[in-house]
């Protein structure tokens, strides 16, 4: 079992949360992006005079569906160069395979990937494994894993060796507990079983030979090639949207699982054979969207700062989580009372999974507005409206790729270029003015009162109030402008004609046609008179109302112009 580090009194710990969000991971790669970036940029200059001096050190990341894909892409690029992309080229869509964050995120397996999507080669005959065709995601979560030893380089000062990374994931199989129960059994005695689902895949970021379940968390070494497949597996099932894509097996060896920090206490009385062990994996956001809550137990462990409410407080705390959430949830909506079925099923589900993903622990802390404990990196973009004025326009709204549920950017390329340099750009503006410390902590805390002694504050102060930079951003080498790039749109904000969505109807319907024909095993007499029914009505009916769908969610964006169709 590999040692336990011993935190610096002199550093400040950051664990990252990035949460679901299908194709708009593209924002939580820009936003990453920067954010190793601006580390990096500080280590270079941090014996300099008038330099802040603290450190801060990131030893846990981790997140659910596209958050947690891009934990782990983001864990793999740190032992290799990783040029920073800030500003796109001259040709809009050029790839970039230099930068394993915007070349995973943004330029995918080609421009083009809904009708990649659209394919139907991955149906056989009786068996239809997902809504849309997701064979091009194993290929980017090979390369996700894939680093170079030829220029390979020691981790970032910044990063803590042994670095955590986890992915959630919904678990389909689940863990049998039990609780015992007195009873008027023969026994006296009788157990109630029941199931989680919720799953977690742990690593440890290594270059050394670590034995033993390791408190849970599968050594990760990048260099030998050492449980990366289990991490790229990872990393494919907490994405796994389900229905519209493909389920995931991952195979660990049962140590790992029954040592897990958030799965032991119910499986400490039906622990899981020795052995490898297989589950069937769907999204682990459906279950789990934003484990801010299991960042924090992380820099718990870590830290060692007592449950007291310390880390809640600017002048004692010693770590904080920042959370990447390209879909801010919004306050709930009326309801309508209706009692039609389809009403009470849809709130039904809507309510199911606002149940699984609420967090029972540290709601106080969590809900109070003067948390120290947690800060929030968002999508925020100034729209520019006809007669000169301009409004900031915030949350899911603001990324292109957030239509669709957050599929559409999938449809468009541009979308994804667009919310990748939105990130880069939004978290310029977060580092400089809101991932900070009031005044008073500086002359309270310990971390922030050594680190900014005999530094002109002046230099790093926020320019929304009387607070100071917790990661330092150096004016000089920061343009805290949003790229003027123009996209077909001839603006700044990407769209799409009515043509383009419309060329998707031939592919879509034969999709659905493939797919009608071979959910299951059907005889020749069936088989002909779906395929009629399918080719005549069915497929044409369905397809017209999806491309109706997508116009019309695209529209709620801005990304098709209005009235058309």
């Amino acid at each position: 079992m590999a040692a336990t580090p011993t935190p610096d009194p002199k550093t400040f710990y950051m664990g990252l949360c990035m949460a679901g969000a299908v194709s708009a991971g593209a924002y939580t790669a820009g936003v990453m992006d920067y954010l190793l970036e601006a580390l990096g940029e500080w280590e270079k200059r941090r014996n300099e005079p008038g330099v802040p001096s603290h450190k801060v050190v990131i030893p846990v990341m981790g997140g659910a569906s596209a958050g947690g894909m891009t934990s782990v892409m983001a864990a793999s690029a740190l032992n290799n160069p990783l040029p920073p992309i800030d500003k796109p080229t001259g040709d809009l869509l050029a790839e970039h395979p230099e930068n394993k964050l915007y070349h995973s995120w943004v330029d995918l397996t080609g421009a083009d990937m809904f009708s990649q999507m659209l394919n139907t080669s991955d149906i056989t005959a009786g068996n239809v494994i997902s809504g849309l065709n997701s064979d091009f995601i194993s290929p980017i979560a090979q390369r996700v894993v894939a680093a170079d030893p030829a220029l390979w380089q020691p981790l970032p000062a910044f990063i803590q060796p042994g670095l955590k990374i986890f992915t959630t994931l919904t678990n389909l199989g689940g863990f049998a507990y039990n609780v015992p129960f007195n009873a008027n059994a023969p026994d006296n005695r009788t157990k109630y079983n029941m199931q989680i689902h919720n799953d977690y895949a742990c690593f440890e970021l290594t270059e050394d030979t670590i034995t033993g379940p390791n408190g849970g968390w599968i050594p990760l070494n990048l260099k030998d090639r050492i449980n990366t497949d289990i991490a790229a597996n990872a990393a494919m099932a907490t994405g796994a949207f389900p229905v519209g894509l493909q389920s995931r097996i991952i195979t660990r060896d049962a140590q790992y699982v029954n040592a897990n920090p958030w799965l032991s206490s119910y499986l400490v009385n039906n622990t899981i054979p020795a052995g490898s062990y297989q589950t069937l994996n769907v999204d682990g956001g459906m279950i789990n969207n934003e484990p801010f809550d299991k960042v924090r137990s992380v820099l718990d462990d870590f830290t060692g700062q007592p449950d007291n409410g310390d880390y809640n407080d600017f002048n004692k705390f010693t770590s904080t989580v920042l959370m990447i959430e390209p879909f801010p949830t919004q306050p709930p909506k009326p309801i309508s009372y209706s009692r039609s079925l389809l009403n009470v099923i849809g709130l039904t589900l809507s309510s199911m999974l606002s149940q699984m993903r609420s967090k029972a622990v540290h709601i106080t802390n969590a809900m109070d507005d003067a948390c120290a404990g947690q800060y929030l990196i968002t999508p925020s973009r100034i729209v520019q409206a006809a007669d000169g004025t301009s409004n900031e326009l915030t949350g899911e709204l603001a990324i292109a790729c957030g239509a669709l549920s957050g599929f559409s950017g999938f449809m468009n390329k541009g979308f994804r270029v667009h919310d990748y340099f939105l990130g880069r750009y939004n978290c310029k503006i977060f580092l400089r003015d809101y991932f900070t410390v009031p005044a008073g902590a500086l002359a309270n805390n310990p971390i922030f009162k050594d680190g900014y002694a005999n530094v002109d504050q002046t230099k790093f102060k926020s320019t929304k109030d009387d607070s100071y930079q917790i990661i330092p951003v150096f004016a000089d080498a920061t343009d805290y402008t949003f790229p003027d790039f123009k996209f077909s749109s001839g603006t700044n904000w990407p769209a799409v004609q009515e043509s383009d969505i419309d060329q998707f109807s031939g592919a879509l319907k034969n999709r659905i046609q493939t797919i009608l024909l071979n959910t299951s095993e059907l005889n020749w007499f069936t088989k002909s008179l779906l395929w009629m029914g399918a080719k005549v009505i069915l497929n044409g009916m369905l397809t017209k109302k999806i491309i109706g769908t997508i116009k019309d969610d695209l529209r709620t964006w801005q990304l098709l112009p209005p009235g058309e169709d």
